[in-house]
C-alpha cells in the first residue's frame, strides 16, 4: 500500500511542478497583453527562454512587462 501512495504523491508533485512552470512562463506575457505593451511578443518569448535557461533573468522580463513605456517626441520630451 505504501508503494501506491508514494507513486500518487510523486505523480502529484510532478504535475504540480509542471503546472507551476507553465504558469510562470505565461505570467509576463499575459501581463504585457493586458497592459497592451508594445513589446508584448518579445516579453512572452523572453519569459519562456529565460525560464528554460534557469530563470536568472526571468524577473527582469516580469518587471519589463509591468513597466509602462514612455514615448518621446521629436523635442526629447515625453508625449
Amino acid at each position: 500500500m505504501i508503494d501506491l501512495f508514494a507513486w500518487v504523491v510523486l505523480v502529484t508533485m510532478i504535475a504540480s511542478l509542471l503546472y507551476a512552470f507553465a504558469w510562470l512562463g505565461r505570467w509576463p506575457g499575459r501581463v504585457a497583453q493586458q497592459r497592451e505593451h508594445p513589446y508584448r511578443d518579445a516579453i512572452s518569448i523572453g519569459s519562456w527562454v529565460f525560464l528554460l535557461l534557469g530563470g536568472v533573468f526571468w524577473a527582469f522580463i516580469l518587471v519589463w512587462a509591468y513597466a509602462t513605456p514612455v514615448n518621446y517626441g521629436a523635442e526629447g520630451r515625453p508625449e
